[in-house]
């Protein structure tokens, strides 16, 4: 089984070398952190969660978010997207994904909140 290694710089006092699935959830951290269009070179990297986030939320913008969402996991071949759940907050937008491991077969919640106020993402987990 192959073990994915790599170095965050992000909350160094948690931790500082990343493997496998928390390898896998950084770097999905770090595709939604990205707003479609800014990453140099790669024009369709990144999410358009950022420019909906103050638009009414309609089932449009819903399923919008919820198509980009997809293809930002399928994006990583490490990892499937068993369940997607999107819900309104006051001031942004929650995203809950069951994110399933390839390689080992584990499953877990990674849950997002894209907040308008801060113009920040916070994960959950």
């Amino acid at each position: 089984m192959p073990i994915y290694q790599g170095h965050s710089t992000y909350n160094r006092a948690r931790k500082f070398k990343l493997t496998d699935f928390e390898l896998v959830k950084q770097d999905l951290f770090n595709h939604f952190h990205i707003r479609r269009g800014e990453k140099l070179m790669n024009p369709d990297f990144g999410t358009i969660i950022w420019d909906l986030i103050f638009e009414p939320y309609t089932t449009v913008i819903r399923d919008a978010v919820s198509k980009d969402i997809q293809k930002i996991v399928n994006y990583d071949p490490r990892v499937t997207a068993e369940t997607i759940d999107i819900t309104e907050l006051a001031n942004g937008i929650l995203v809950e994904i069951l994110l399933r491991y390839v390689p080992s077969d584990q499953s877990e919640l990674l849950s997002l909140t894209f907040d308008r106020q801060t113009s920040r993402l916070v994960t959950g987990s």
